[in-house]
């Protein structure tokens, strides 16, 4: 007998409600082993491949991709025993099916006649005519679309039958019957509302603005999906105006729906939307900038990464200024804290998981070095590159960015000079290094051309006093300007 195995979407992080399928990488009649790659979901904080828990072969998947599922719901049927019984309806060997050996007959719910068509069900659950289903399955199909259709609510099927759609066989479709009186003339119309439409919000948008009926259209796309192509076509037809077509009495403007992209809120993008509003209503923003002459940091950077211990590493301004910042935290604890609102305490960290922000294509996020204060130069720069190469290939975990501490933001890289960073939330500090230029200084009394970079510290006013955040950003500055003070302070 065939062994079906529902995979339902685990908690890949700390928390977690929902996810997007972004893409499956297995299709129903493939097989795969355990612990196999079978899906890309993103969550709340990044997107995350999923093994598979079975062995066997893909069944069915319950979600398409571009969908948001909460977490718990089945998305992946495995069978784990294919060769228990041949796949697909089988007929019966006789018009009575014997009872499975081991079962009273008065315990098997009845078998419809082959010749009556039902819709597939789940073991023990209700099938149309108040059958109850015995195999998972079974009986033959009459779904035409390859799509799975989704579910329709409650009270909405035809004949007030909640859950049941009429199907039509392949082949010619005969000539309807009269009606009978008072039945109205509206079940061709009822069959085909019932067809799943399978468009895009942007393209249903698009078709409600130009008056579009989708169901009267036959998509394009891949699986049948209705384009913004098809809409518009449908929309303006080729030679309308040559048949004398009437032109609408007022044209639309140019900045009409069709120029319009709506981009759905959610994954990333809505994690980042809600910890920036929390953080900016919730934490007193103070924000205190400082230029740097940062000639002598950046003669340091070029010797060290002329060095062998360094060679096949990228030596960065933001690893020095990483350092930097890890040295002064050791001198004033309290910046690596956070607040407890709900314990009424201040949470002071001693240990440092330095959070680097990244710019990926899924939008901003803030994956962080693990203990950090506790690195070498050297493996802090290789921490660095594992973490941006993770990044950039969108491979990082919801692990890797949980449990941050404090955080540097590197603008400069974008050519832009300071900001005003906003607090990641549960942190109590940021700082913003800003691009590194050649400037006019004044060195001895004279005006000489230098290296200068711009640094910017937003904290949390509740935990950090402007002294305390003052004297933070001073000694970062100190240190970039002469390294040689970090053998003082270490």
């Amino acid at each position: 007998m065939p062994d079906f195995k529902h995979f339902k979407l685990p908690d890949v992080g700390e928390g977690l409600t929902e996810a997007e399928i972004l893409r499956w990488y297995v299709q129903p009649g493939d097989v795969v082993t355990i612990n196999q790659i079978v899906v890309e979901i993103e969550t709340a904080k990044a997107a995350v491949e999923l093994p598979s828990p079975y062995a066997g072969q893909v069944s069915e998947l319950h979600v398409a991709e571009g969908e948001t599922v909460d977490v718990g719901t089945p998305i992946i049927t495995v069978d784990v025993d294919p060769d228990g019984a041949p796949a697909g309806p089988v007929d019966p060997p006789s018009s009575e099916l014997r009872a499975p050996v081991g079962l009273r007959d008065d315990l098997v719910p009845p078998i419809p006649p082959p010749d009556e068509a039902i819709e597939p069900g789940i073991i023990g659950g209700p099938a149309p005519g108040g059958r109850t289903s015995v195999l998972v399955g079974y009986g033959p199909r009459s779904v035409v679309a390859k799509r799975r259709p989704r579910r329709p609510s409650a009270g909405t099927g035809p004949a007030g039958e909640a859950g049941t759609k009429p199907t039509t066989p392949p082949g010619p479709t005969p000539a309807a019957p009269a009606a009978p009186v008072g039945a109205g003339s509206a079940g061709s119309a009822t069959a085909a509302s019932d067809l799943p439409v399978l468009a895009k919000p942007p393209v249903r948008k698009l078709a409600k603005d130009l008056g579009v009926d989708l169901r009267a259209l036959a998509g394009s796309g891949p699986n049948g999906v209705i384009t913004r192509s098809d809409v518009t076509a449908a929309a303006h037809p080729a030679g309308a105006e040559a048949n004398g077509a009437a032109r609408p009495a007022v044209l639309a403007p140019a900045w009409d729906a069709s120029r319009e992209q709506r981009v759905p809120i959610k994954g990333v993008r809505k994690h980042i939307a809600a910890a920036m509003v929390a953080s900016a209503f919730t934490a007193p923003h103070v924000t205190e900038f400082v230029a740097v002459d940062v000639t002598a940091m950046m003669r340091l950077r070029q010797r060290v990464a002329e060095t062998p211990e360094f060679a096949g590493l990228k030596v960065s301004p933001l690893l020095f200024v990483a350092k930097a910042l890890l040295l002064a935290v050791r001198r004033h604890p309290m910046i690596n804290s956070s607040w407890d609102e709900q314990a009424q305490e201040i949470v002071v960290k001693e240990y440092v998981n330095l959070g680097i922000a990244a710019a990926t294509g899924r939008g901003l996020i803030v994956p962080n070095v693990k203990d950090a204060g506790r690195l070498s130069l050297r493996e802090l720069a290789v921490a660095l590159a594992e973490l941006t190469e993770t990044a950039r290939a969108g491979r990082t975990t919801p692990a890797d960015m949980s449990g941050g501490t404090i955080t540097i933001t590197n603008v400069g890289v974008f050519g832009v000079d300071t900001g005003t960073p906003i607090l990641n939330p549960g942190e109590a500090a940021i700082l913003a290094l800003g691009s590194v230029r050649d400037m006019p200084w004044v060195v001895d009394g004279e005006l000489a051309v230098r290296q200068v970079a711009q640094l910017s510290l937003s904290f949390d006013h509740r935990i950090i006093d402007g002294q305390l955040g003052s004297e933070f950003l001073a000694d970062i500055a100190t240190l970039l300007t002469d390294p040689a003070t970090a053998l003082v302070w270490s």
